[in-house]
Formats: C-alpha cells, sequence, structure tokens
C-alpha cells in the first residue's frame, strides 16, 4: 500500500433513487399470505420464557415464515447449471433450511428464554423508493410477472421469490421501527433473500432489495443524524456502501474476504481506497482481510480498526449486518471463524452501542449456508450482543487452527492508511 490511498474511479454511476410519480410512490406492493403462514406459524410470539432477564436485556426478534418460499434452484453450487453428467446437484447455497435452522436454534436453544419474537410484514413501494430506483423496482415487478428471470449470476427470481423479498425489507423496517419507537434497544431482523450487495439501481449476489439500506434510511428520515453499519458477511457490502457512498451521514464499514469484484453486477472491489466520494469521502471503510484470518484476527481488525472509527464517528445507531459466511466451514467463504470469533464480534458491538448509540443496536441477517453451523455461529453472536457472562452452546466443531500474526499485519498497514487517507481519523 502506498502512503497515500487516492480514491479508486468508481465503474458505476451512481443513480439517485428516482421517486417517479407520486402514485407510484403511495401503491402498496401486493404479496400473497403465504401458505405456510397459520396460528401455528413461527411467525407468532410464544409466550414469554421463565427466567427471562430485564426488558432491557432482551432482544427482539423480527421474522416471517412467508420468506421461506424463495427457492432459488438446484445446479452446480449457485449457477443454476445442470451440466448433464451429474446424479445429484446442489441446492442453491442460498435456500430456506439454513434459515429454517436459524429459526429453531433461537427457538428451542439456550438463547430462547432472553427472545421475544415478532411477525414481519411486506414493504411498500414508497418504502422501497427510499433506497432503490423507481425503474429498478418496475424491473423486479415485471420479471416477477414472467415468473422467472435470472438477474444476474447466482442469482434468480423465481415464483415465490419477490414476494419473499418484500417480506425481508418490510420485516426490517419493523424490527428498524421498534427500536425508533422505544420499544427494545435492540432488535434482529432474521431475513432472506439478503440484501446488502443490492444496489439502488440492480441486483446482486442473491440480493433483490437492500434490507439493511432502507432501515437506515428510515433511521435517518425519523430524525437521527448519523447511523453506522458494521458489516461482518465475508462478502464487501458493496449494494450498502453504494447507496451512501456521497454522505457522511451515514458511516459504512465492511470487513470481508479480500475477493475483488466477480463481474458487471458486483463492479466495485472492496478494497481499501474505496472510501466514498464528495461529502461522503472517508465515510465507506473496507477492511479486506487475508483469507483464514481467524478469530484473533477479526477481534484484531475490530479492536483496531472499527472501534476507534465509530468513536470518532459517534453514530446515533449502529446497523449490524451479520453473516455467518465468515465461519470455519462455510462453502461461501474462507475466514475461518468459530462461534467463540462471532461471540466476541458481539460483544464488541455491544460495547460501541453502550458507549455511543445508547445500547440501540439494529441487527440484519444477510449470509450463512452452512446448514448447520451457521445456526451456531448465529447464536454465537447474539450471545454476545446480549453480553451474556459465559457461552450457552458449545461449539461442535471447535478449534480451527489459524494464524492470526499476517493478518495484525495487513490491520496495521491498513490503519496506517486510514490515519493518511480519512481526515476524521488522522489520529486514530
Amino acid at each position: 500500500m502506498g502512503s497515500f490511498i487516492v480514491p479508486k474511479a468508481r465503474r458505476t454511476t451512481r443513480s439517485k433513487t428516482s421517486a417517479n410519480t407520486k402514485a407510484a410512490q403511495e401503491k402498496p406492493v401486493a404479496v400473497a399470505a403465504s401458505p405456510m403462514e397459520s396460528s401455528a406459524s413461527p411467525s407468532s410470539p410464544p409466550a414469554a420464557a421463565e427466567g427471562a432477564p430485564a426488558t432491557g436485556d432482551h432482544l427482539a426478534v423480527f421474522w416471517h415464515e412467508g420468506m421461506l418460499a424463495h427457492d432459488a434452484g438446484r445446479g452446480v453450487f449457485d449457477s443454476g447449471r445442470d451440466p448433464g453428467f451429474l446424479d445429484v446437484l446442489d441446492q442453491h447455497p442460498e435456500n430456506a433450511d439454513r434459515v429454517r435452522n436459524m429459526v429453531s436454534i433461537l427457538r428451542r436453544g439456550p438463547i430462547s428464554r432472553f427472545l421475544s419474537w415478532h411477525s414481519g410484514r411486506p414493504a411498500h413501494a414508497s418504502e422501497l423508493l427510499s433506497f432503490h430506483s423507481a425503474e429498478y423496482i418496475e424491473e423486479l415487478v415485471q420479471a416477477n410477472a414472467t415468473g422467472a428471470k435470472k438477474l444476474c449470476e447466482g442469482t434468480f427470481l423465481n415464483p415465490g421469490s419477490w414476494g419473499a423479498a418484500l417480506l425481508a425489507a418490510g420485516t426490517t423496517l419493523s424490527a428498524m421501527k421498534h427500536i425508533l419507537d422505544g420499544h427494545s434497544k435492540i432488535a434482529y431482523a432474521l431475513v432472506r433473500p439478503p440484501g446488502h450487495h443490492a444496489q439502488p439501481d440492480h441486483a446482486d449476489g442473491y440480493c433483490f432489495l437492500n434490507n439493511a439500506g432502507l432501515a437506515v434510511n428510515l433511521a435517518l428520515d425519523s430524525g437521527l443524524k448519523k447511523v453506522a453499519v458494521v458489516d461482518i458477511d465475508v462478502h464487501y457490502g458493496n449494494g450498502t456502501a453504494e447507496g451512501f457512498y456521497n454522505t457522511d451521514s451515514v458511516l459504512t464499514i465492511s470487513l470481508h474476504m479480500k475477493h475483488g469484484s466477480w463481474g458487471p453486477s458486483h463492479p466495485q472491489s472492496g478494497s481499501v481506497d474505496e472510501i466514498g466520494e464528495g461529502r461522503g469521502l472517508g465515510y465507506n471503510l473496507n477492511i479486506p482481510l487475508p483469507n483464514g484470518s481467524g478469530d484473533a484476527g477479526y477481534e484484531y481488525a475490530m479492536n483496531e480498526l472499527v472501534v476507534p472509527a465509530i468513536k470518532k464517528f459517534q453514530p446515533d445507531l449502529l446497523v449490524f449486518v451479520v453473516g455467518q459466511d465468515s465461519s470455519a466451514f462455510d462453502p461461501n467463504g474462507r475466514q475461518c471463524l468459530t462461534m467463540d470469533g462471532y461471540r466476541k464480534i458481539g460483544q464488541i458491538m455491544r460495547g460501541m452501542a453502550d458507549e455511543h448509540s445508547n445500547g440501540q443496536i439494529l441487527i440484519v441477517q444477510e449470509g450463512g449456508y452452512h446448514i448447520s453451523y451457521s445456526a451456531y455461529c448465529l447464536h454465537a453472536t447474539l450471545e454476545g450482543v446480549l453480553n451474556l457472562q459465559a457461552p450457552l452452546l458449545d461449539d461442535p466443531i471447535a478449534y480451527y487452527p489459524e494464524d492470526e500474526k499476517y493478518t495484525m499485519k495487513v490491520v496495521d498497514a491498513m490503519k496506517k492508511c486510514w490515519q493518511e487517507s480519512v481526515p476524521f481519523l488522522k489520529d486514530i
């Protein structure tokens, strides 16, 4: 890395969300009721668990079973392709089973007594237009009307997908509103399809609508002055960054695998020199970590880079974007985090929230594709956010060897670059 970072020229043209017509803004986007919804549905809140902590320490989970209706199909991994010579094709990694296990571990695992459950809802058109262009939303509506469409590599809108995407967006907005209205300081939007790759004007990386981005705009529209987003999904949260690349009201921080661009839908590289433009110069902070950084490497990056940046920014609210695809055994990542690492990151996030944003954190679900281990890592993450004194679950896979020394050198180099290129971080 050079001694000074020059912001990289972007390969995309940022589209400002268009409000086209008043009618387009006010028209609700319909979603059919899921046949899976019933009085016994997991979206119905259970009775309060005996021995639960004080209300302030509860975590509100927002969920709707209709999100299981999205089916991205089968093929070779996420390609949707059948080469004709394989007897067994992969279920797309972003499938309903991964989230079924997340729901079940939270409902029946030891953390259940610390949670309250709330039903999600579909988003309306006017809400979607706070982040996305009207032209893009119309493209999705038309794609849904045709029955099925491949939007980009790995991203398939099939029957049921659009309804699930609307539920994911609306459920995340409901979770944010729950915090803004003072009902809880911590809320978790357990949603799919994921959203952090969805950009204002196109889909990307399994994502149709940017759930976290929509929630951030709701917070700003409700009167908050500054919101910080910390994204630990294994892939760069490029869509969220793109939506706020020109503003100093939102600090976006992404810790991710060093994967670079993956094609026309994802031209951003996630490199350290993509730091924002205009008023947003310095307010997009990328932390591309070496493969295999592991628990110690991530903890070091959080403490050396994220914590001081949040301290300088002083947000009114934190949005914690979580993906368990950074785990040691995820098919879509190589970062080697274990339950201990996720728990520690959750604790650090809680500490920052308590210090800077009156304890307020919105947690938004993104990736995580190991069917069982992702659920365990989610459980550990929420244990950390709740600041529980001891782990509630043992790690079923446990220790994975890691070499954090190289990662620490990389983090130190990034810190020096930030000090030299980001004005508000010159003395971190």
